[in-house]
């Protein structure tokens, strides 16, 4: 088991043709101008071989290719002969070989449970059991389907590993902060079994590459059960939210409560602070920034941006010290399991667009809040994008967002002590900063949706302040 600077020769190429058409790879709009192999490790000789990559990938257009470009995780198979099953996960031909995505071939994803069961060190790169963990490395695995900046792999049904695929130098704020949650016993996340990892202390970035996990088996994605239960209300004709068989405002109060015990847990492991008047200052400069970058990309902005201003302003002029500690900081229904035992938060990533320095930075817990908040309004509007004109409808998905947004916000407060809503200035501004990062989203992916988080705006910036 070695490392190549290189990689297979002829990958590279083929590399630039495959990444875009990835899911996962986060530069499609842009486009790849090269790819360069940073490091190469061999976990697997022979037929097939196992290559655990990193790759440099540039944009076209970029003044610094090395310094701009995006760091990307991959797991390469090579094989001489090509199985019909694999044929989904082909890269391309290397001379009589065959090249493809090794994520899809359970022969080889087995070896990584076992390097991890192993604790096995291998030219750079460290897999980690958890202590106590007593991993089963017999058991086949499958891609999950759900994923869409990573990629998963479930293992039969008791453990799941994430594969991280853009890397950032320092570890990752989902393993960070699974691990501090898991050694105060919160019982709202899925335990840490285990990790890949750079071997500390290197001449190497540390950086991390995988986490492997307890897999939630029978549990309910939270925006499905959320969708399920506005188009339930949206087949009765006359009744009320709270008639519906498929209310979900109980599920809420439930979410509510786990939220403010994960954000207790949080505080306990990893500490608080409270921010002064300078640092809400600049939370409320860097809403203004982001407004000012979106006004140029979503000019449908431009009517509420003087509101905005206004509500980031009042941020500003705010003396009172602000609680903050470390947060989930990427919070919504798709970021949440419904167990048989009660509610699972997943995904402690943060925005993997943002900087490492950036997502691991104390905040209010405010903005988690305001991200489920603004997920309510989602999951009661998006039916909305194709059946414009029915403004009865209008009416239901306010009615169906607010009644859920009460009672996560009760269950909140049960929790924490202290309603949410009564920090009104600061919720307020983080529900617009979040509705202006999904304006820009919208516009550049699903223009028909682009009307939800508009209205959104025009409600907290309206008279009434939503």
């Amino acid at each position: 088991m070695t490392s190549n600077q290189h990689g297979p020769p002829g990958l590279p190429e083929l590399l630039a043709d495959w990444l875009p058409r990835q899911r996962w790879f986060g530069g499609k709009d842009r486009g790849v101008s090269s790819v360069k192999v940073e490091r190469s490790v061999a976990l697997r000789v022979g037929d097939p071989e196992l290559h655990h990559m990193v790759v440099r990938v540039a944009a076209p257009g970029n003044t610094d290719a090395d310094r701009a470009a995006a760091r990307y995780q991959l797991l390469v198979g090579i094989r001489r002969d090509r199985p019909e099953r694999l044929d989904h996960a082909g890269i391309g031909s290397l001379g009589d070989r065959f090249a493809y995505d090794a994520a899809a071939d359970t022969e080889l994803t087995t070896v990584l449970l076992e390097l991890i069961a192993r604790g096995a060190r291998i030219d750079g790169l460290q897999f980690t059991a958890e202590p106590g963990a007593e991993l089963d490395v017999t058991q086949p695995s499958r891609v999950s389907s759900a994923e869409q900046s990573n990629t998963s792999l479930v293992y039969g049904e008791s453990y799941i590993l994430k594969i991280f695929r853009r890397l950032s130098e320092g570890r990752n704020p989902d393993l960070e902060l699974h691990r501090a949650l898991a050694s105060v016993g919160c019982q709202h996340i899925a335990a840490p079994l285990g990790a890949i990892e750079s071997v500390p202390g290197g001449d190497r970035p540390d950086t991390s590459y995988g986490m492997l996990q307890v897999y939630v088996a029978n549990a309910a994605d939270g925006w499905h059960m959320a969708t399920t239960s506005v188009r339930d209300l949206y087949a009765e004709g006359d009744l009320h939210a709270d008639e519906v068989g498929g209310d979900f405002a109980s599920e809420a109060g439930r979410l509510g409560e786990a939220t403010a015990h994960v954000h207790q847990n949080l505080a306990t492991a990893l500490g608080s602070g409270l921010a002064g008047p300078e640092q809400v200052r600049d939370t409320a400069q860097r809403m203004r920034d982001r407004l000012a970058a979106a006004l140029s990309v979503v000019p449908d902005l431009l009517p509420y941006a003087e509101g905005m201003r206004a509500a980031y302003d009042e941020v500003a002029g705010l003396t009172e010290p602000v609680p903050t500690q470390r947060v989930h900081g990427d919070f919504h229904l798709g970021q949440v399991l419904r167990s048989m035992t009660g509610w699972v938060l997943i995904d402690f990533e943060g925005e993997p667009a943002r900087p490492i320095a950036e997502r691991t930075e104390f905040m209010s817990p405010l903005r988690d809040v305001a991200g489920m908040l603004r997920s309510f309004d989602y999951a009661a509007r998006h039916l909305l994008a194709d059946r414009a004109g029915e403004q009865h409808l209008e009416y239901r998905a306010h009615e169906w967002a607010e009644r859920n947004r009460d009672a996560f916000c009760l269950g909140y407060a049960e929790e924490a002590g202290a309603d949410p809503r009564k920090h009104e200035t600061l919720l307020r501004a983080f529900e617009l900063d979040k509705a202006v990062y999904e304006a820009v989203y919208e516009t550049r992916n699903r223009p028909t949706w682009l009307p939800i988080p508009l209205a959104s705006i025009a409600r907290l910036t309206g008279p009434d302040n939503g």
